[in-house]
């Protein structure tokens, strides 16, 4: 019983770790700092816990040379925490994991969860990152509309990227400010939406970037260019649609078929748990549970591989 006290503290010192570092840490901002400098009494243990559990995860993950690409990760994700701060997160959702392992006496259940923890919170981020670009790709063409009405109104290039900037919604708006703010630095605009075409991973926006730096080069009439371009992309976008229309089926029966085994699980789970008990605590059930988790996996890719077309 001792053991399990120590665990379920453990997993309160870290979730009141992780409030600290929701409220007080350092990422949190000038609202939180004003109200540190109005409670100084909240400004006390928890604040400097939070701060050293922060720069702790900071320095992990600067030691493993991860904190860019999870930095990177997280913004094209769309979320708005720091590396370290999310790093934190994960450790407390896998002691929690482990904690509830403990507590229902299947401490082997806690372990696999806690290590599939980061595996998922990695497919989340991917997932977050697909969704916020196929966002940005919708976005494109009424975009394009918006630079060239500024532009037949006579507006710079810049400042038809700013007016886009204050009338586009995410993740569009956020995409053009990091441009225009890079342009205002010293930044060649070509440079920097070539760079936002490879983050954003859009083909039709490579597009765009490809025919307002052949403008800057030749001259002509840019908005005229767009115009033709955001048809362009219009009529690719229709046909995408109807080949998406054509294979719906078989993306369905993908998600039955990933969807079944994980059912019958949890169906089984609920009317014979002695059943499904045995994949947990005996050894050849977690061997073969392990062995299922892979096929299942492989068998997932392979399908995804199958039903998605590429354009």
């Amino acid at each position: 019983m001792s053991t399990l006290v120590i665990v379920a503290g453990l997993v309160l010192v870290y979730a009141a770790l992780l409030l600290a570092v929701w409220q007080l840490g350092p990422s949190a901002g000038a609202a939180n700092l004003a109200g540190r400098v109005q409670r100084p009494e909240a400004a006390s243990l928890l604040s400097r816990l939070a701060d050293r559990t922060s720069q702790a995860a900071d320095s992990l993950l600067r030691r493993g040379e991860r904190s860019h690409s999870l930095s990177r990760a997280l913004d094209l994700a769309g979320l708005r925490v720091s590396a370290p701060d999310f790093l934190v997160i994960l450790g407390v959702v896998m002691l929690v994991c482990l904690a509830l392992g403990a507590l229902g006496g299947v401490l082997v259940l806690g372990i696999v969860l806690a290590v599939l923890v980061p595996v998922l919170a990695r497919v989340v981020l991917g997932v977050l990152a697909s969704r916020r670009r196929a966002a940005f790709a919708r976005q494109l063409e009424s975009s394009l509309q918006l630079i060239a009405g500024s532009l037949r109104a006579g507006s710079s290039l810049l400042r038809a990227l700013d007016s886009l900037v204050q009338e586009s919604d995410s993740p569009t708006r956020e995409e053009f400010s990091r441009v225009v703010n890079q342009v205002r630095l010293g930044r060649d605009v070509s440079e920097a939406l070539h760079e936002t075409a490879e983050r954003m991973d859009c083909k039709d926006f490579h597009w765009v970037t490809q025919a307002i730096a052949i403008h800057r080069e030749v001259g002509g009439n840019l908005a005229e260019v767009l115009d033709e371009v955001g048809r362009t992309i219009r009529e690719r976008q229709q046909i995408i649609g109807l080949i998406r229309s054509l294979s719906a089926d078989g993306r369905l029966s993908g998600m039955v078929l990933m969807g079944l085994p994980v059912a019958i699980g949890l169906f089984l789970s609920v009317i014979q748990p002695s059943y499904i008990g045995a994949f947990f605590t005996h050894p050849l059930g977690i061997g073969l549970l392990v062995a299922s988790v892979l096929m299942f996996v492989i068998g997932g890719v392979w399908m995804r591989r199958v039903i998605t077309i590429e354009f």
